[in-house]
């Protein structure tokens, strides 16, 4: 398994992963799933603004998962926090395909100077994310209950958070 920049060729198999999140999960709480035209737009925005947008192949040219950061909020003041973003395909979920992927956006984002790294997690029955996320050292950062709605049930996030680099114990230079 190789963990490399994603490109316009792998849309296909990215749009599929979502689709299938979208369709039976509650990781995302999105209820449509994109087209491959949007999903290309997404992928030139978190690229353009210089973060990362990553794909996991396999050695045969597979693509298992995929994953991404862009800074948290637009806003100036959240200019040193990114969140990330992983979606896995479900016949390869736990075998180290969404681990490999943070490692390598948690390495690219301190690289860029970010100095925290959130992960905002749809459904707080959602074990495998979250020990994911913790096994990297992210902690719960807080729990909002029921503020989702999706397959007719209340769904919550989870929010849980990682320092990058020297994180708050510095200023960055602007």
């Amino acid at each position: 398994m190789i963990v490399r920049d994603a490109t316009p060729a792998d849309l296909p198999a990215m749009t599929a992963i979502y689709a299938h999140h979208v369709r039976t999960g509650t990781g995302t709480f999105e209820e449509e799933p994109p087209t491959e035209a949007e999903m290309a737009a997404r992928l030139a925005k978190v690229q353009g603004a210089g973060c990362a947008w990553l794909v996991s192949e396999s050695d045969e040219g597979v693509v298992l998962g995929y994953g991404y950061f862009a800074q948290f909020r637009d806003r100036s003041a959240y200019r040193f926090a990114a969140e990330d973003s992983i979606y896995v395909r479900d016949d390869v979920r736990g075998m180290g395909v969404g681990k490999a992927l943070v490692q390598e956006l948690i390495e690219r984002a301190t690289a860029r100077g970010f100095r925290q790294m959130i992960a905002v997690i749809g459904d707080s029955l959602n074990v495998g994310s979250i020990g994911l996320h913790a096994s990297l050292g992210f902690r719960q950062a807080g729990v909002m209950r029921a503020v989702g709605l999706k397959f007719g049930e209340w769904v919550d996030v989870v929010t849980m958070q990682r320092a990058l680099g020297e994180g708050e114990r510095t200023l960055p230079e602007d």
